[in-house]
């Protein structure tokens, strides 16, 4: 059985974070909740705002309704298209179908997407999507190494697998640290604290040196101390306070 392929993301302490990569499954299970989510919510808007627009029990046009029935329809539609754009952009690329589904999309950095990025990867899902059922789009990720369409082409992303549950709260947590860790730092903080009982001293307090100095700068506090000292500076870098 040949093993998912990674995103390999070398890090200034030298460990190196491999990310699994999403395949057409799980990308296609986040796709089918996500689409679920939508059309409920759209159907919901358009329901409630058809009864309140015709003030009864009819969800049919009335005859010779004014441009106020648009406040009826065109919110469901941009519930149903903008869907994607807009939870991607607000939740940082992960809507709930693919929290569902256990992937998040990520730079080829490892980082998280910019708004910019993550707007391209959707105005190519017009492409994806042909010619029916995401054909093209599809087609790519089985023929693709790494699974991509062509929106991650244009937008230099991919899909990728959470970590493990202590992971990926330590890289949540880290997401709140504005200008101390990125995702990538995120995953190299993890990766060094799981590491933490494996390595020589030496090279524990050497790897915790280099993250502290390279995202903490000159506020890193790179006074000497015990190893337990040292795991506790990773740890506060990496934990909101």
């Amino acid at each position: 059985m040949s093993s998912l392929p990674e995103l390999n993301v070398a890090s200034v302490t030298g460990i190196e974070v491999a990310l699994p990569v999403a395949g057409p499954g799980a990308r296609s299970l986040a796709f089918i909740i996500d689409w679920h989510i939508r059309v409920v919510l759209a159907i919901a808007w358009y329901v409630l705002a058809a009864l309140i627009y015709n003030g009864g029990f009819s969800l049919h046009a009335p005859a010779g309704y004014g441009q106020a029935w648009f406040g009826v329809v065109l919110p469901a539609l941009a519930i149903y298209f903008l869907y994607h754009p807009a939870v991607e952009v607000v939740l940082h690329g992960r809507t709930p179908g693919k929290r569902s589904a256990g992937i998040r999309i990520v730079t080829r950095a490892g980082g998280a997407p910019g708004i910019g990025a993550l707007l391209v990867r959707n105005v190519f899902r017009l492409i994806d999507s042909l010619p029916v059922a995401y054909g093209v789009g599809l087609t790519l990720m089985m023929l693709t190494r790494e699974s991509l369409r062509c929106g991650d082409m244009a937008a230099g992303t991919l899909l990728v697998y959470q970590r493990a549950a202590a992971d990926v709260e330590l890289l949540q947590n880290a997401a709140e640290r504005v200008g101390k860790l990125d995702s990538v730092g995120a995953e190299i903080a993890a990766d060094l604290l799981q590491r933490w009982p494996t390595l020589v001293p030496e090279a524990r307090v050497r790897l915790a040196r280099q993250l502290l100095q390279h995202y903490l700068g000159a506020a890193a506090d790179l006074s000497e101390g015990d190893e337990l000292q040292w795991r506790s500076r990773v740890e506060r870098l990496a934990r909101p306070e």
